[in-house]
C-alpha cells in the first residue's frame, strides 16, 4: 500500500524576522552616518604635518600652547571663527594657500602676531604625523599677497646655512635688549619692506619680527621656527619665544592660537543644532515619536480591509435608511404604540396563548402593570424621551412577565 505524500508547502521568500533585522540596521546605520555628518569636521585628523596649532609635526605649533599651559599664561587654541575683535593676542598661522581677502577679514584683536610660514614639508609615509623636510618657500609673491594690506612691499631673505643666530630688540618693548641667543636655525628667514618696522633683527639688521607702521597692532614674525615645535625643543629658542609673547601680551593678556584660517573651524550646521542642546531634547522626541508611529503600524499591518460600496444594499442598509428618515423627521415617538403591541405578542407566544384576558390575568398575578396601561402610556408618548421611557417600561415588564432575567 502506498500513501500520497502532500506536497511539501513553499518557503516564504523573506523571513519577517531578517526583514525586521535589515531595517532595523538601516536605521542605526543611518542614524549614525547624520551624526557622522554633522560632527566630520571636528573627526578630521589634526595630525596632518602642517603648520598650525594643532599639528605635533616638526612644523605645527602643537607645543607652544603645551608650554605656555605650564607656565600659567592662559591660551586657547579657537576652532571658532569670532564675529568681533576680541581682547586677546590673537596668533594667525597662515599657509601658503590663504587669499588676502580671507586674511584681511579675519577679526582681528588688540594685537595680533602673524607667524609667516616657511618649509615645505610632505608627510612622512613611514611614521605617522611626521613630516619630511622639502626645502624653504621660495614664492615670494604668496606671501606679497597676505601681507598687502599691512605693508606696500613684502620681501622674504633666507640665510644660508645652519647657525645660532644673535638677535636684539631695536623698537618698541624689544628696545635695549640684547644678545637674544636662540637654538640654531636653519636657513633663518627675515622680514624687509616699505611698511614693516623691525622689532627685532639679526646681526645684519634684518628684521626677525617687524610690525606694520600702517597698523601697529599687526606683528609679523618671520622666523616660524622660533615658535614652532622643532624650535621648541631647544630650551634657548623656548626662551626667545616666551619673551617674545610677552612682548606681545603687554598687559598680561590671554593668548588664542586661531586654527580656523587653516581649515578647521566648527560649523554651526542645522545637523549639529539638533544634535546639541537645547534642541537635543527635541530630536530625541521626534525619534520617539517616529518609533513609537512605526511600531503602531507594524502591529495594525495585516490584509487590507475591502473597500465598502459607495450605496450599500441589502434588508439592512434599508432599514438603517429608513431610520434615519424616521430620525431626521423627529417621528420616532408615533412608533411607541407599535412596540407595545410587539411587546405584547412576544410574551404571548413565549407563553403559548393567544387570548388577551389571560395576559391581563398573569399580569395581575405577577404583579405587574397591565398591557392596556402600558398601550394607554405608549399611546400618550410626544417625543423622543417619552418614547424611551416607554420602551425600558415595556422592556422590563417583559423580563417579568416571561421570567427571562432569571
Amino acid at each position: 500500500m502506498s500513501e500520497i505524500a502532500e506536497a511539501p508547502t513553499a518557503a516564504p521568500a523573506f523571513s519577517p524576522r531578517i526583514v525586521l533585522a535589515l531595517v532595523l540596521v538601516g536605521i542605526v546605520a543611518f542614524a549614525g552616518l547624520s551624526v557622522l555628518s554633522a560632527y566630520a569636521p571636528d573627526l578630521r585628523s589634526t595630525q596632518d604635518g602642517r603648520a598650525h596649532a594643532l599639528s605635533k609635526s616638526a612644523v605645527g605649533y602643537a607645543g607652544a600652547p603645551i608650554l605656555l599651559k605650564a607656565l600659567g599664561v592662559p591660551v586657547t587654541v579657537s576652532r571658532t571663527r569670532p564675529t568681533r575683535p576680541s581682547g586677546s593676542l590673537v596668533i594667525l598661522t597662515p599657509e601658503p594657500g590663504l587669499s588676502a581677502r580671507d586674511m584681511q577679514a579675519y577679526p582681528k584683536g588688540p594685537q595680533t602676531l602673524i607667524v609667516l610660514p616657511k618649509w615645505n614639508a610632505a608627510p612622512d609615509m613611514v611614521r605617522a604625523g611626521f613630516v619630511r623636510k622639502a626645502g624653504v618657500m621660495r614664492n615670494r609673491m604668496v606671501f606679497q599677497r597676505v601681507l598687502s594690506s599691512y605693508a606696500r612691499t613684502s620681501r622674504l631673505d633666507h640665510a644660508t646655512g645652519r647657525a645660532r643666530p644673535v638677535l636684539r630688540g631695536v623698537d618698541g618693548v624689544f628696545a635695549g635688549a640684547t644678545d637674544l641667543r636662540p637654538g640654531p636655525i636653519d636657513q633663518l628667514q627675515t622680514l624687509s619692506g616699505d611698511g614693516w618696522v623691525p622689532l627685532i633683527v639679526d646681526a645684519q639688521g634684518r628684521a626677525v619680527l617687524a610690525r606694520s607702521r600702517k597698523t601697529p597692532s599687526i606683528w609679523v614674525l618671520a622666523e616660524p621656527d622660533l615658535l614652532n615645535n622643532q624650535g621648541l625643543a631647544s630650551r634657548d629658542t623656548a626662551r626667545v619665544a616666551l619673551m617674545i609673547l610677552a612682548g606681545a601680551r603687554g598687559d598680561r593678556r590671554p593668548i588664542v592660537f586661531d586654527t580656523t584660517l587653516n581649515g578647521f573651524a566648527r560649523t554651526r550646521g542645522l545637523g549639529r543644532l539638533m544634535l546639541e542642546p537645547p534642541w537635543l531634547a527635541a530630536t530625541l522626541i521626534a525619534a520617539a515619536a517616529a518609533a513609537l508611529m512605526g511600531a503602531h503600524a507594524l502591529a495594525r499591518f495585516g490584509q487590507p480591509r475591502r473597500r465598502d460600496r459607495v450605496f450599500a444594499l441589502g434588508a439592512r442598509a434599508l432599514v438603517d435608511n429608513s431610520a434615519d428618515l424616521v430620525r431626521m423627521a423627529r417621528r420616532e415617538a408615533e412608533f411607541a404604540p407599535a412596540y407595545a403591541d410587539l411587546t405584547s405578542n412576544l410574551v404571548i407566544r413565549a407563553a403559548g396563548h393567544a387570548s388577551d384576558d389571560w395576559l391581563e390575568d398573569l399580569a395581575a398575578r405577577r404583579g405587574a402593570a397591565s398591557p392596556a396601561t402600558l398601550a394607554a402610556e405608549a399611546a400618550e408618548a410626544k417625543t423622543r424621551d417619552d418614547l424611551l421611557a416607554v420602551a425600558r417600561k415595556l422592556h422590563d415588564w417583559r423580563g417579568e412577565m416571561t421570567r427571562e432575567r432569571r
